[in-house]
Parts: C-alpha cells; structure tokens; sequence
C-alpha cells in the first residue's frame, strides 16, 4: 500500500502514482544490421517530488549467467525532471539562479484542472540526461495510469553514439509499475529496444 505525502504540491497530483522506488527487470531485444543486442537487464527507478516536478533517476544493469554465477555489468543510467506543463510566470524561479520576481503562489486542483488537454489528460514535459552523453526532451501526456512520451528534441555530446529518437511509455498495472522504450538508434529507424515491469520497493 502506498501513501500519499498529505503535503504534495497540486501539480504532482496527475503524476503521483509514479513516486517512488521501482525495481525489477526487463528485456532488451534490439538489432543493428548483423548485430542482435538481447537479454535480460535489472532496473531500479526512482521518483522524487521536488517542488512543482518530480526528480527521476534510473539504474540498470544487464544480467548474464543466474544464481550465484550470475554477473550484473552496468548499463547507462539516467537522471531527470518530469512536470506538467505549463507556463512558467513571475513565480516560478529561473532561468539559470534567477529568483522569482513575484510571491510564490499555491496552486489549487482547480488551477491543475484547467490544464487537462482534449484528450481528458495533461500533457507532461520530461528532461532526461543520460551517462552515455545524449540529453532528451521527451513531450506527451499523462491520462490515469498511463503516460506517453515521445522526444521532440535530442542532443548528443560529440562522443556519444548515434542516437537520433525516442517513445516511452508507462503504465500502473495490478500495482507494477510497466513501461516499453522505443529508440532510433545506430543508424537504425524508431523500433522496440527494451521493457521492463518493476514492483515498488520503497
């Protein structure tokens, strides 16, 4: 059973079943010409809320072998925001250390509630930088239990292997969290690259 923190900021409230740690393990199945990457991999994700937004962070591990032969050699790992969005105003801090030019103020469910889109969900912004040096901006929406993401914009350090797109997608199901990672990668058009289901561990 989880709880709610009684404290949690209105703008968190469409995004509140994702809080906390996840973990558990999934399947990477992607080919590059001759190449077939696959196998199993641990994975433990964290959702923090941080103010307005929720802080992530992702570990993961590809699996090799089982019991006590089996070896975890360490995948890329991700660090992030994830925020409803909106835009920001004279309360809101930033860019850079700018401080905010007006009181902050409190939003109310009514406030969030004249976010919801056509669709009957709220459209979400994540910020996602990972260790392999690619940074994504990832746009789309939240509806219940279920978000979908795809990049609107992708950068990469010059180092950094081809990695040209991006679709995820989450979902709460019989209270595990599920989600499926679709990349553009190596030269290689958008297709399905991994899928984890992961149960709370805190």
């Amino acid at each position: 059973m989880f709880d709610l923190p009684t404290d949690l900021p209105a703008d968190l409230v469409p995004l509140s079943w994702l809080i906390g740690v996840w973990e558990g393990t999934g399947i990477i199945d992607y080919t590059v010409g001759d190449t077939r990457y696959s196998g199993e991999f641990a994975h433990r994700v964290s959702f923090v809320a941080d103010g307005g937004q929720l802080r992530y962070a992702a570990d993961a591990w590809f699996l090799e072998g089982a019991g006590e032969e089996q070896t975890k050699t360490p995948l890329v790992s991700e660090v992030g925001f994830w925020r409803l969005a909106r835009p920001a105003g004279p309360h809101d801090p930033g860019p850079g250390l700018l401080p905010a030019t007006a009181p902050a103020v409190v939003r109310t469910a009514d406030d969030v509630e004249a976010l919801r889109n056509a669709e009957g969900g709220f459209d979400i912004e994540v910020l996602l930088a990972h260790s392999d040096g690619v940074s994504e901006l990832y746009l789309g929406q939240v509806r219940g239990p279920r978000i979908d993401l795809g990049t609107d914009h992708v950068a990469r350090t010059a180092s950094a292997k081809a990695y040209a797109a991006a679709s995820r997608m989450y979902g709460l199901v019989d209270g595990h969290l599920l989600w499926a990672w679709d990349i553009a990668a190596l030269g290689q058009e958008l297709g399905s690259h991994a899928s984890a289901r992961l149960a709370r561990a805190e």
